[in-house]
């Protein structure tokens, strides 16, 4: 199966899928500076904590790769100090990107403990730096495994719940919910990982997704995505969810605890934060309000300019001056409403009449 990927490298240059204008248009942008990657995570031209997280850690391994590599090398390569006092201001400035996307603050740390470990080892500014540049790319190379380790723990562990049912655990009919793809990841997806796994083991029978307005960028992704890779899917809008489950067979979903529909969150380790006691310790976003407001898509009739592209255009969907807009980045699911938890390492769930989750089994 053909699969889609948000960003692509050659050697040193690196480039991303520009997704304000995706699904019509597919084009890459090339991130030179991490002033431009963490312009693109900060204007969601790319998406998705793990691509964000990706994006970051790779713009910052391709920055400490061509300092090594110019003539005359740059002064913060005379010394472990310097290059530590150069770095680490570049570590805070993209973190600032996206502060809510966790995986990119467990790359920043990440990279921060490389640097700590490589100073204290005695090691000179240069190795530090290569140290740094592999410690980069590892996380982004790391995701496309992990990603496909979590699908196959979630779409088994859901295949062998039917068949405890005396089901055959074939045909399943599951809804996924928000973007998470390859486009948001850096390669194969975590729910809608799962979604692929079961297609690729002939386990699905058709995904279903929401949409909840017309600016919901992430229906439009995942639709582009299923399309792309040729899955059975039906997107409906997000009221409509109460009907599909009351008129169709929908055997996985990620709000169901109503009808009793498993309900089951795919993510990396790197998410979890055994920290806090609960999701309303989790800092959430607001996005600029402007962004619920507007539309941007394809011309139709379709109309192409002179290279072959769809014509395209933002619109207003709400009066000018609109005040009151709430646009939170996300939401938190309560832990009770959970039915398992998938990442990596495996599949966890409750324990009889628990309200939350033990994780020390997969973290």
């Amino acid at each position: 199966m053909s699969g889609l990927t948000s960003i692509r490298i050659t050697g040193d240059k690196i480039e991303i899928v520009d997704q304000l204008k995706l699904p019509h248009t597919t084009a890459f942008i090339e991130i030179d500076t991490i002033e431009q990657a963490h312009d693109a995570i900060k204007s969601m031209k790319i998406r998705g904590a793990p691509a964000i997280a990706s994006l970051a850690a790779l713009s910052f391994a391709s920055h400490l790769s061509r300092a090594l590599n110019a003539t005359p090398a740059p002064d913060y390569l005379s010394s472990p100090a310097n290059l530590q006092a150069h770095v680490v201001p570049l570590l805070d400035f993209l973190y600032t990107a996206r502060p809510t996307a966790v995986n990119l603050g467990a790359a920043t740390r990440r990279l921060t403990h490389t640097l700590d470990a490589s100073i204290a080892a005695g090691k000179d500014a240069r190795a530090i730096a290569e140290d740094l540049i592999a410690e980069g790319k590892a996380i982004d190379a790391e995701d496309v495994g992990r990603n496909k380790e979590m699908a196959r723990w979630g779409g088994e562990w859901l295949v062998d719940q039917y068949k405890q049912r005396g089901l055959s655990g074939d045909n399943l009919n599951v809804m996924t919910v928000c973007n998470t793809g390859s486009l948001a990841t850096s390669g194969y997806g975590t729910a809608l990982g799962l979604i692929t796994f079961l297609h690729e083991t002939g386990r699905l029978e058709r995904a279903f997704f929401t949409q909840s307005t017309p600016y919901h960028q992430g229906s439009r992704l995942t639709a582009f995505e299923l399309q792309t890779m040729k899955i059975p899917s039906t997107m409906l809008c997000d009221s409509m969810v109460g009907s599909l489950f009351q008129h169709h067979n929908i055997h996985a979903i990620v709000l169901a605890a109503r009808h009793k529909i498993p309900f089951i969150v795919v993510a990396p380790i790197s998410t979890v934060d055994l920290e806090i006691n609960d999701g309303s310790q989790i800092p959430i976003e607001q996005r600029p309000p402007l962004e619920a407001c507007l539309v941007r898509g394809a011309l139709y009739p379709f109309t192409t300019n002179a290279e072959g592209v769809k014509e395209q255009a933002t619109v207003m969907v709400t009066p000018a001056g609109l005040e009151g807009i709430y646009n939170p980045s996300f939401d938190v699911t309560p832990a009770e409403l959970i039915t398992a938890i998938v990442t990596e390492k495996g599949v966890a769930v409750k324990a009889e009449g628990a309200a939350g989750f033990d994780l020390s089994s997969i973290v």
